[in-house]
Order: C-alpha cells, then structure tokens, then sequence
C-alpha cells in the first residue's frame, strides 16, 4: 500500500515590517527631503514653471544612490529592490518632492530590464548611475491590464512619427522611451516636440510628445516591447500605492498636530468627539493602506504569482485613502488650508493625479473581480 502524500505546508506569511537596511534608507531620504525639499520652495519652482529640481534629484539619484536600487549590479545597478523603492517613494510622497523618480527610476528602469536586450543595457546603466533622466513616452493613465497604444509609427529604420498626451516628467527627461509598431526605441528628448500641459498636481508635469520622422535607436522587437510595459505598468502601480501611503501619512501627522494647537471655546478643537471619530477612522485607513502597499511591494520583490492581484488590491484602496486624508487635512485645516501659502493644496493635487495614474481604483477592482472570477454585474 502506497503511503500518503504529506500535505503541502503552507507559506510561511509575508514579513511586511521595515528592515534595518530600509530604515537607514528611509532616514537618509526623509533627511534630504528635509533640509532641501520644503514646500515654499516646491511652490516658487512650480510658479516658476520649472517644478523639477536637477540639484535635488543629483543628490538623490547619484549621491544616495537611489536610482539603481531596481537594476542588478552587474547591470551597473545596486541589486536591491522594489521593497527598497517603496521605501524612497513613501517618503517622497510625504514630501510631494517634485523629481522623476516614478517615472525615470521604477517605470522606465522596468521597461529596460523587461526588454533584457545588449541595445537597453547601457542606457539602463545611464538611468542606474542617476546621470540621466528617461521618461517613457506613454500616457500616465495608462493602467495595468489595460490595451497598449501604439499612436507612433515607425516609417522604416526607425523613423518615428506620432504623437502621445500626458506624458509625466517629458520635460524633464533627456531620453524618451517609445512604444511603436514595430518596437521600442529610445528617441533624446531634444530631437522630441515636447509640448508642457497645465496638470492639477504642478510637481509632476505632464506634456504632449510629438514626433515628426525622428530617428530612434530601437531596443526591442514588438512582442518583447509589449510585455515589458505591461511589466512595468503592474510594477509601478504597485509601487505608487507607497507613495500614496506616504501622502496620507503626512496629511494626517499634519492635521493631528493642528487640531492639537488650535483652540476653541478655550479647548482644543481636537478634543471635540466628532474630530476625533474622523482622524481615528482616517488613522485605520492609513494602517491598512500601509499594509496593502507593503504587501505588493513585498510581492513584486519575490516575484510571487499573485503579485498582479495583490497591486491591484493596493491600488484600489490606497488611492481613496490618500484622497480621503488630503481631502480632511484641507477641511480640518479651516480657512488657512483653503490657502495658496499653506501646503495641503500640494498633498490634494497629487492625490486627485495619483488616483487616475497607472489606472483608477474602479480599474483595479475590476483587475479584482476578475482575479476572483467574480460574475460581471
């Protein structure tokens, strides 16, 4: 008689808690942020129409390192990872640090290494070592799971011509990554009709990219191109739940802290009932959205075969959760959260773009229910 098969243990659970070597991290970013990322400077450089900040983004892409943590060191990167990025990008979230870091570091860098070609590697040792700034010329709304565009056509030899809307931080890029039919090509951005829109959140720009028979280096054959946005875009939607997380964070220390100092009645409106209901509510909201977002982060890390349902599980809350805290440190605020010199307008803008970025929540729950073979209603 054949003996039993031994069941299956299960999973050991994931370790969402912060490590020694993200702590550090985080340290070392909040610090910089600190010292050179207030918000009367974030205010006077997107008055300025120049949000971006080439010093700031120096320091921590090349001086901190931060821009390699997604490529492996042999590719000239730090080999560290998407938990590591996560990190970096809650803490520019609670700043609403006006750098392409989203867009250069985790959403280009991903296409590169999903392209794994001896034509991407050495621009994706450019991005890695922070010297240069790639923006992928797709729009910001593009989602994961969402069909491709593919509005330029390459003519031959790689002689580009179309035009794409809402590209973020295009104006900032010295490389644009293009997504034609016949593959992807890198295109230097001065050789590119960037055109600047007036967004909501001013730290993140977005522009217009035309191309009229602008000459390409291609880095990969249209299949190979495909799936490596689509990579990227599940990628980076996972990522931007952590700076998500970190915006709610800040918009709920910063309103906790006022309703502290403010009084009323002799009293400190923060000891009235109904405030306190509403930051307590706000304050789970944020324990949970922290965990969603650690969790696809942690998924992305180790590769793990439910990574697509557990972003698009982070994805569908953390986005209501940022607007919801941006949204109650402007009303609990008072008048002077209704003000152009106080930063909480900067937290709301960049929660109303992130919650359309990479895909709404509505987007993600539907990923959701298919995920769980859910009927359509």
């Amino acid at each position: 008689m054949t003996a039993p098969t031994p069941p299956t243990p299960p999973a050991a659970p994931a370790d969402l808690l912060y490590s020694e070597a993200e702590e550090e991290l985080r340290a070392a970013v909040r610090s910089l942020l600190a010292d050179r990322c207030d918000a009367k400077g974030i205010l006077a450089r997107a008055e300025s129409g120049r949000p971006h900040d080439p010093a700031l983004w120096h320091t921590l892409a090349v001086e901190i390192g931060t821009a390699g943590l997604l490529v492996p060191e042999k590719l000239g990167g730090l080999g560290a990872g998407h938990r590591e990025a996560a990190v970096v990008l809650e803490e520019l979230g609670r700043a609403v640090a006006p750098v392409p870091y989203l867009t250069s570091a985790v959403l280009a860098t991903e296409i590169l290494l999903g392209c794994d070609t001896a034509e991407a590697a050495p621009l994706l040792a450019e991005l890695a070592s922070g010297r240069t700034v790639c923006a992928p010329a797709v729009p910001l709304t593009l989602a994961p799971g969402a069909r491709l565009p593919a509005p330029v056509r390459d003519a031959g030899g790689g002689i580009l011509t179309g035009t794409v809307s809402a590209v973020a931080d295009a104006v900032a890029a010295d490389v644009l990554l293009v997504l034609a039919d016949t593959g992807l090509y890198a295109v230097p951005a001065a050789q590119a009709v960037v055109t600047p829109l007036v967004p909501l959140d001013l730290t993140r720009p977005l522009a217009t990219v035309t191309l009229e028979a602008t000459p390409g280096t291609r880095l990969a054959d249209p299949a190979t191109a495909r799936a490596a946005v689509a990579g990227a875009l599940l990628c980076a939607a996972g990522l931007l739940a952590s700076e998500q997380v970190g915006l709610a964070e800040w918009c709920l220390t910063e309103t906790v802290g006022h309703v502290r100092g403010r009084y009323q009645f002799n009293r400190p409106v923060g000891s009235f009932q109904a405030l306190k209901h509403r930051l307590a509510r706000l304050w789970l909201d944020v324990a949970s959205a922290r965990a969603a977002a650690r969790a696809a982060a942690d998924a992305l890390a180790a590769g793990a075969p439910d990574a697509p349902l557990t972003v698009a599980v982070a994805q569908a809350y953390c986005s209501g959760v940022a607007v919801r805290a941006a949204e109650e440190c402007v009303q609990l605020h008072g008048g002077i959260g209704m003000t152009w010199e106080h930063p909480a307008h900067l937290y709301l803008k960049r929660a109303k773009a992130d919650s359309l970025a990479l895909g709404t929540a509505g987007h993600h729950r539907g990923l959701v229910a298919d995920f769980a073979e859910l009927p359509a209603p």
